[in-house]
């Protein structure tokens, strides 16, 4: 205590503990972390200490616009859509029905192969076209809603249900309020009392569209929390609405299109001006003249032509300067932009002149860990799995499939292999050695092990038939690795 707290606490003890307590407070927050300290180099930083939802509210209707705008008009940006949306989804994310009742899975299969082709509400395209839509408006625009739309039996369906992809803009983020009986509404989504979702207040279409044919902004209406899919990358707890993956990208992109843009109009500019002559009279021309459309005297120069320029004339040509660092301060923003849109730089930019097979596959491994990540965690359990539960709900309550529990396998698409000789090799080690089984390593090419392994089955059986045997059967376990086709003796086909 220094001498000021001594006299306070000679009026007021508690006042002088707490003034004690408040420096040895302030020591220790001076000896703590760095980036909680002041001064002038954390002058300006405004750090807020807000929910995710209070911060993405105000902002997410320009960071989304922005975000479109740099996908339509900058190349990089429409790459990593594209390339994220490719890898998350690709070929497309496929079901695999499974049940304990015997020949249910089969028919849930068979219908809804059907049903894929036909479940698109626009009519244009199938489910594993949605899934590329819906990934690519989550890449774009941070989320996308999914709404079923049920149909009637007479509409000739094979299952009277359809989906609909909505931009985000459809959600109505005016509506926030508090409801009777502890239930609330937060930027157009209803949430009971329980914090439950349990509804969605959505524009009957898109509001930019009508906003520009009436000039008034359309009414939303609530649609129940059962009815719509909502799809986003959550990221903090609580967050209920999703940010473009461009968000920490936006502005650096944009000042690369414009230091880009910069230099290629410094470029056109030296390259206009071809010579420059001192000491010139109105009247004299090196060359050739012509006017252009304004009356410009243009001047032209030949391949071997000589000029002779009278006394105390002088001509100096344009020397346009070359760019320093330009290519290698744009590789070094790029690497910055793929890592926050969670690509590889090879992957946004196509630049593979700074990699060898080595380096390009230990960048591939935890770029593959994060879309398995994101296909496991988000795509399969928001995406996949509500359709297939509202497919199979609707297509026994129409009588379509018989009543019992059927669960869905979903199989993302395969990872094209860099060498893949090397990882088929790994795989058939991994396999024996009891690390991996068979059908694992058969779904990770992509494949339902069920229907490959019946196939090989079948195969090998049609070929015992023939009278053809092959070591590789696996049937048999054979080891060896080699396919060597050998014909059956008499004596064998006999017995």
């Amino acid at each position: 205590m220094n001498w000021i707290d001594r006299l306070v606490g000679a009026v007021s003890p508690e006042a002088a503990y707490r003034r004690v307590r408040t420096r040895a407070a302030m020591q220790i927050l001076r000896r703590g972390y760095e980036g909680a300290k002041g001064g002038r180099r954390t002058d300006g930083w405004i750090a807020a200490g807000n929910d995710a939802n209070a911060e993405i509210g105000p902002a997410s209707n320009r960071l989304r616009a922005r975000a479109r705008d740099l996908a339509r008009n900058n190349a990089y940006a429409a790459k990593a859509v594209s390339a994220l949306a490719g890898n998350l989804v690709g070929s497309g994310i496929i079901p695999r029905a499974r049940s304990k009742k015997e020949g249910l899975a089969e028919q849930a299969d068979e219908l809804w192969s059907r049903f894929n082709t036909e479940c698109d509400a626009d009519g244009l395209t199938d489910f594993l076209g949605l899934q590329t839509l819906a990934a690519r408006a989550m890449v774009e625009s941070g989320e996308c809603l999914i709404r079923f739309r049920r149909r009637s039996m007479r509409d000739g369906l094979p299952v009277p249900l359809q989906i609909q992809v909505l931009e985000p803009d459809h959600l109505d983020a005016s509506r926030d309020r508090d409801l009777p009986g502890g239930g609330f509404i937060q930027q157009g989504i209803e949430f009971d009392a329980s914090g439950r979702r349990a509804a969605y207040w959505l524009y009957h279409r898109h509001p930019g569209s009508i906003q520009q044919i009436t000039g008034r902004l359309p009414q939303s209406v609530r649609v129940p929390a059962d009815e719509v899919l909502h799809l986003f990358e959550r990221l903090r707890p609580g967050q209920i609405r999703g940010v473009t993956w461009f968000a920490p990208a936006i502005l650096k992109m944009r000042d690369l299109d414009e230091y880009d843009e910069a230099e290629l109009v410094r470029k056109k500019i030296e390259a206009c001006f071809v010579a420059f002559v001192l000491n010139g009279d109105d009247g004299e021309t090196l060359g050739p003249t012509d006017k252009d459309a304004a009356g410009h005297r243009v001047e032209s120069f030949e391949p071997g032509m000589v000029e002779y320029l009278p006394a105390g004339k002088d001509i100096k040509f344009g020397q346009p300067s070359a760019t320093a660092g330009y290519s290698e301060y744009m590789r070094v923003q790029l690497h910055a932009v793929a890592a926050a849109v969670g690509l590889t730089y090879e992957l946004l930019t196509g630049d593979l002149s700074q990699v060898n097979y080595s380096s390009i596959r230990a960048g591939l491994i935890e770029f593959r860990r994060r879309i398995e990540a994101i296909q496991r965690q988000v795509l399969i359990p928001m995406l996949c799995q509500p359709v297939w539960r509202a497919f199979v709900d609707t297509a026994q309550a129409a009588g379509l499939l018989p009543p019992g529990e059927i669960q869905a396998e979903w199989t993302p698409p395969r990872f094209e292999a860099v060498d893949p000789m090397k990882d088929v090799q790994a795989e058939m080690l991994a396999v024996r050695a009891g690390f991996m089984s068979l059908k694992e390593a058969i779904a990770r090419q992509g494949y339902d092990p069920n229907q490959v392994l019946a196939e090989i089955s079948a195969t090998f059986g049609e070929l015992d038939d023939l009278g053809i045997t092959l070591d590789t059967d696996p049937r048999k376990a054979t080891r060896n690795g080699q396919a060597k086709p050998t014909e059956k003796t008499n004596e064998q086909t006999d017995g």
